[in-house]
């Protein structure tokens, strides 16, 4: 349904890293109308994907730029000041605190021009950690979308019990779950494919870590007729969504040579699934994709059940065991009730699971283009959090009121990363800058925490 002044609606996805550009790009598609148009802007920070890393996930919007918080700001300000199409809906993919500082922005606009877009925002994954905090710094977005009934259910008591509006909590799923339901190894084809799920922090320290990665070659040594396959996330010196400070390339050069049905590969998650016949991981949401495709997933115990791990999630799925198990020939059976209430069970319940936020969406265009949206009210301002709110809107530039702080804009605040005329002087120059702020964080500030611990 398009908004009511018959314009194309227009939208745009703000995202901080690989996996937060996947999920913001794909709910845009899964709440647009059709014909709705869509450009992507990418938080500047130590996360912000590579190039390779946006091929990998595949998704590409109609324009795409690189922007400081502050920046996207003042483009959808710039975009509403000279009625330059500006944006009917915004979609934050972003960190909590991110989040937050956006919206109170976004309350900025409205109040400077009465008028702005609608917002939403939600999960990437499970929510295993920083539940209350991550919910309270999402407060004021029109919409936040629960991945299952399970997280819309917790939502929604976190909100009420604080006294905070839980109305904006909408029940979906991930966007991205999907493919052909498994079809089992047929040996004339291709061998029986065991799938590990790296994820970059957990865990965490290197023994750990070591003790996953000697299993797996040990489970590869073990099944010769299986092909054993070390998913990864990226490629050393890129970020993603969480710090990884021990990737599991470098330990694997020290267990060279390694078994010739071991390999360690990149790509596209769903590509990788359609190969798969026993997805392995600590609590990665590629086992989210392939419950739903019917895939037998086992979720380790090697490390224990716990919080800090996010396993503590799959209690009750039936999916959790060992490698000690796996190397016996133990295939888990998720359980189907569980599979429901955590919004992946497999077959036609998916095909429904965006109508409610669907619908909402359609309702919010509506009076974003009748210039009705109501002002944004997060739960965080300077009376309710005076200790709390400025420094986390410092943090981005931005005053206690939402205002850009002096010197926040970029002099080109919104960057494109392709297609954008710029001179080759300047590109360079803030290249080489990126790139030296990408490597501090990404390699220098790990190896310092690292030294500070001895």
């Amino acid at each position: 349904m398009p908004a009511s002044n018959h314009r194309t609606p227009r939208i745009a996805v703000l995202a901080d890293s690989d996996t937060r550009w996947k999920w913001g790009a794909l709910t845009a598609g899964r709440l647009a109308p059709e014909g709705a148009a869509t450009d992507g802007y990418l938080l500047r920070g130590r996360a912000t994907p590579t190039e390779r890393q946006l091929a990998e996930v595949g998704l590409r919007p109609d324009a795409l730029a690189e922007v400081p918080l502050a920046g996207f700001l003042a483009e959808l300000r710039r975009r509403h000041e000279d009625d330059a199409a500006p944006y009917d809906l915004v979609v934050l993919a972003l960190v909590g605190g991110a989040v937050q500082a956006a919206l109170h922005g976004l309350a900025r606009l409205g109040q400077d021009h009465g008028v702005r877009p609608a917002v939403v925002t939600g999960y990437v994954g499970v929510v295993y950690e920083k539940l209350a905090d991550g919910l309270l710094l999402r407060h004021g977005a029109d919409l936040v979308l629960a991945n299952s009934a399970v997280d819309a259910e917790r939502f929604r008591a976190v909100y009420e019990g604080v006294g905070a509006d839980s109305t904006a909590v909408t029940e979906a799923a991930l966007p991205f779950l999907g493919g052909d339901p498994h079809r089992p190894a047929d040996p004339a084809d291709r061998p029986y494919t065991v799938v590990f799920a790296a994820q970059p922090s957990v865990p965490a320290g290197r023994a750990d870590r070591a003790h996953l990665l000697d299993r797996l070659i040990g489970h590869a040594r073990a099944h010769p007729d299986r092909e054993v396959l070390l998913k990864l996330r990226s490629k050393p010196g890129e970020h993603t969504t969480h710090l990884e400070e021990i990737p599991y390339q470098r330990l694997a050069r020290d267990r060279e040579p390694l078994p010739g049905n071991f390999r360690l590969v990149h790509g596209n998650m769903g590509e990788v699934l359609d190969r798969t016949d026993l997805l392995v991981t600590v609590s990665s949401t590629a086992a989210l994709e392939s419950l739903h495709r019917s895939i037998p997933t086992a979720v380790l115990t090697d490390l224990g059940v716990r919080e800090a791990l996010g396993n503590h999630h799959f209690i009750g799925s039936g999916c959790l065991t060992s490698f000690d198990r796996l190397d016996e020939g133990h295939t888990p059976v998720a359980d189907p009730t569980w599979q429901d209430r955590n919004g992946v069970a497999p077959g036609r319940a998916y095909e429904g699971a965006f109508d409610t936020a669907r619908a909402r969406t359609a309702a919010l265009l509506e009076l974003a283009g009748a210039k009705e949206l109501p002002p944004i009210t997060p739960y965080y301002t300077p009376r309710t959090a005076p200790g709390y709110l400025p420094g986390l809107l410092a943090r981005h530039h931005l005053a206690p009121d939402g205002t850009p702080l002096p010197g926040a804009l970029d002099p080109a605040p919104a960057e494109g990363l392709r297609g954008r005329a710029r001179t080759a002087v300047n590109g360079a120059v803030r290249g080489a800058a990126r790139a030296a702020y990408r490597h501090g964080v990404q390699n220098v500030a790990p190896l310092v925490r690292r030294l500070g611990r001895l």
